[in-house]
């Protein structure tokens, strides 16, 4: 399997092999393998209780394998000295915007946390960031104030005031209207275009991973049963994966 090197616009390789995780005696991820390419989007789909949610937490680091490993640029991600050599992002399923802040003091969190500008660039940062994704006027709003779609877009924007070279979306258009999920659809786009960050998106969301995606992987079971072009996964002949791709309500004529 290779592993990819960072392109030229900043995003990064990921190479995620053999992984499994067990719980109580259940494998839950049975021999994982994908690779991801600098400034590909990525998208992991599958049903409700496939492995995926189990998969980010150890993309994000938040739960350890039995086996296999996760490689960023070909290394393994292993310390946290490692981990922290890549600028890495999760937009988190809900936003996860804290209440008591503003948007622009949402979305500058992280730098002004840790001092890392002075305060007028945090603030020049956090509203050319704010305006990326269409959110200029929700600079003093409170999270309160937006819609769900706007939401998420702060998150976005929160995302990327590090200048990120992998971007995790944990199901980004989760409780979203049709219109909110295709403007979501159409940032994660925008972003390839603009950036060329690697973006690696999980979601049973089959919209908008047929809408987005340069390629998708289909898991269920813990295992996944195909990676292929949307096209290619259109495809496959595969019960499971038909199933999934087709579900749809059979009403009595």
């Amino acid at each position: 399997m290779s592993n990819p090197q960072s392109n030229s616009n900043g995003g990064v390789g990921l190479v995620v092999r053999g992984l499994r995780k067990s719980f109580g005696g259940q494998e839950v991820l049975q021999g994982i393998d994908f690779t991801v390419q600098p400034g590909e989007i990525f998208v992991i789909m599958g049903p409700s209780g496939s492995g995926k949610s189990v998969l980010l937490k150890h993309l994000i680091g938040l739960e350890d394998a039995d086996a296999g490993e996760i490689l960023i640029n070909g290394e393994p991600i292993t310390t946290p000295e490692i981990a922290a050599k890549y600028r890495m992002a999760l937009v988190f399923q809900s936003g996860a915007l804290l209440n008591s802040l503003t948007v622009g003091e949402n979305v500058g969190l992280y730098l002004t946390e840790h001092r890392l500008k002075p305060v007028a660039e945090i603030e020049a940062i956090v509203a050319e960031k704010l305006n990326d994704v269409g959110l200029k006027d929700a600079l003093h709003k409170m999270p309160s104030e937006l819609s769900g779609g706007m939401k998420k877009r702060a998150a976005i924007a929160r995302a990327l005031v590090i200048e990120p070279q992998l971007i995790l979306y944990d199901e980004p258009t989760s409780e979203l209207d049709p219109v909110s999920s295709v403007v979501i659809g159409n940032e994660i786009l925008e972003l390839k275009r603009n950036t060329g960050v690697t973006s690696l998106v999980v979601s049973h969301d089959r919209d908008l991973a047929f809408g987005v995606a340069d390629r998708i992987a289909v898991i269920a079971e813990g295992k996944i049963l195909v990676i292929g072009t949307p096209d290619e996964v259109k495809n496959f002949n595969h019960p499971l994966v038909q199933g999934f791709l087709r579900a749809e309500f059979k009403r009595e004529k």
